[in-house]
């Protein structure tokens, strides 16, 4: 029988080269955390990076890994999953790596639906580079490569994920160590693709970027945290919530007018509601009533490709045989060069 997993068991021991204060260390402590709880044998778990901040985790991680190319994570893994059903593969990236050079892989991966997660780090700019603006870094954002502002409208990573029919769309932060520990979870015992963004402060190049959700100070009365069948509630003593005005979220106070029963009460498995929350923060004009949605977005059912991949393979191979690669390779005209 196999000895009880620990956190110290996934921990390597190889110095951990982030700048002093960075996000990433609370988020690698969290999955150090979860994973020995998850009845996974040690071995069977794989961690895939592209390139950037975030992807030196496997190094970290005393697992199988791989620390790949800019943007590809997504592809290595789908092609080891498709191989390697039985392991659990996470997939660490960064705003850059994943919504720029690797964009079209992270949507053709999320609508195949591999069973892998896919833990994301925003932090709204390119920290491996030293401070350049990222695809989700905001409108006239003045960084090194731009240096009057940005001009480009940003990626909004869970609204794109649900654009790209992922069955999985949660957001975390990190320094919530207790949610961040659960949607990890919740993540890994999804059959799909899990598709989780957390908000990682980058505090050399874009400190305190999400520091309004962060601190005690603000976070009650900017933070909106989602459960399944609960009414968006937020606020100090709860006495704000969310209705829908047809399609259009209002922001109301609790009391007279409204009660708890009046509200929003979220659907994580209604694709339709969990667009208009992940984008609850989108209108600049509602931008400063509106708060910032974490936990759960949508979660739903639909066969992975793996499996399938699998059932096609050994049907075919119940239909025809198993096949001749020489015959394959000459195909059904040869001919004989004197």
């Amino acid at each position: 029988m196999n000895a009880t997993l620990t956190a110290k068991d996934f921990t390597t021991d190889q110095e951990v080269r982030w700048c002093p204060g960075c996000g990433d260390y609370s988020i690698l402590k969290q999955v150090q955390t979860v994973l020995p709880g998850l009845g996974i044998p040690r071995e069977n778990f794989v961690i895939i990076s592209g390139i950037g901040c975030s992807s030196r985790f496997p190094y970290y991680m005393n697992t199988f890994g791989m620390h790949s190319i800019h943007g590809r994570a997504t592809a290595i893994a789908s092609g080891l999953k498709a191989t390697r059903p039985e392991l659990s593969v996470w997939i660490v990236t960064g705003d850059g790596d994943s919504m720029s050079i690797g964009g079209n892989h992270l949507i053709h991966l999320l609508r195949r639906n591999f069973n892998v997660q896919i833990l994301l780090f925003n932090n709204q700019i390119y920290g491996l580079t030293k401070g350049q603006y990222s695809p989700t870094s905001e409108p006239e954002k003045i960084t090194k490569s731009t240096p009057y502002g940005s001009l480009d409208h940003p990626f909004n990573p869970a609204s794109l994920a649900l654009g790209a029919d992922a069955t999985f769309v949660a957001r975390s932060m990190d320094r919530d160590t207790k949610h961040l520990q659960e949607m990890l979870k919740r993540a890994e015992a999804h059959q799909g693709t899990s598709f989780l963004e957390i908000y990682q402060n980058c505090n050399i190049f874009n400190d305190g970027a999400f520091e309004v959700f962060t601190e005690k100070g603000s976070k009650v009365t900017n933070t909106l945290f989602v459960e399944h069948g609960k009414p968006l509630v937020f606020g100090n003593e709860r006495t704000q919530g969310i209705v829908l005005d047809g399609l259009t979220p209002k922001v109301v106070s609790i009391g007279n007018e409204y009660s708890e029963h009046d509200l929003w009460i979220h659907d994580e498995h209604d694709l339709h509601k969990a667009q208009i929350l992940a984008r609850l923060f989108d209108n600049p004009a509602d931008n400063d009533a509106m708060p910032r949605p974490f936990g759960v977005f949508y979660a739903t059912q639909r066969p992975c490709y793996e499996d399938q991949l699998h059932q096609q393979i050994q049907f075919t191979i119940n239909k025809k045989g198993l096949g001749d690669l020489d015959s394959l390779i000459a195909g059904n005209e040869t001919w004989t060069v004197l």
